[in-house]
């Protein structure tokens, strides 16, 4: 493995990791320095946690891929014009969400019920501390697409087919949320997303994706319903009225 790679790799697990260590300590700092309500630091040090260590993390990844030289398959390929890699970004976030379709239907008829906690945690997080979304719609997609489709994907595509990088980064991606339940739902996004990048050759067109899906979620979460299964039953709509 390329040892910027390895250390991508290392900084995304310590950044996730980080969370036992930060949120305490800015908790404390709230309670002892500055005398706030325990139950309310506790909210603020979560969210000021989240956004903190995904911006570090963020910025840390991005130093370490500076003057870095081809080393994937994909990456060693002719990247797409960028007009046409524009629209597949702007198409990627249609074939996501008819993707997380698929996986909804696919999970329902195996009687696991629509709405995933890892998303749920998320939004009420945004609700206290709005701030967050600034890692859910920005930080985390850019962080997510450069570790589990730049480095992931792509060593694995150096060795696999196609379908067998994309299942085996998928199931990471998928088990990486802490939400062992949708791991068919996590997978189809991840297969999507994979497609996106071996199609453009560049990985800003999975991000831009990723990002624009993630935002329109939390617009969605909070204008028009309160939990994630009418949610889907809203983008089905969306999605669906293109097709009429």
């Amino acid at each position: 493995m390329k040892k910027k790679y390895l250390y991508i790799l290392i900084t995304y697990i310590a950044m996730q990791l980080s969370v036992f260590i930060g949120m305490p300590l800015i908790g404390f700092a709230g309670i002892f320095l500055f005398h706030i309500e325990p139950a309310k630091m506790e909210i603020l040090a979560t969210g000021i946690w989240v956004v903190f260590s995904f911006f570090v993390g963020l910025i840390i990844v991005l130093l370490l891929l500076r003057k870095v030289k081809p080393y994937t398959k994909v990456e060693q390929g002719e990247p797409m014009p960028i007009n046409q890699a524009i629209m597949w970004a702007i198409g990627g976030i249609f074939i996501a969400f008819i993707a997380q379709l698929i996986g909804v239907y696919i999970e329902t008829a195996l009687g696991i019920k629509p709405g995933s906690e890892n998303t749920e945690q998320i939004m009420n997080l945004i609700k206290l501390f709005p701030l967050v979304v600034l890692s859910s719609s920005i930080f985390g997609p850019i962080l997510e697409e450069i570790v589990f489709r730049k480095v992931i994907f792509g060593m694995l595509y150096n060795r696999f087919p196609f379908w067998v990088a994309a299942l085996l980064s998928s199931l990471v991606f998928s088990l990486a949320h802490f939400d062992p339940m949708h791991i068919i739902l996590y997978a189809t996004m991840g297969f999507t997303f994979a497609f996106l990048y071996v199609k453009t050759k560049r990985i800003i067109v999975p991000i831009i994706s990723h990002m624009m899906m993630n935002t329109i979620v939390t617009v969605a979460q909070f204008k028009y319903m309160n939990n994630q299964a009418g949610l889907f039953e809203w983008v089905h709509g969306w999605i669906g009225g293109f097709f009429r």
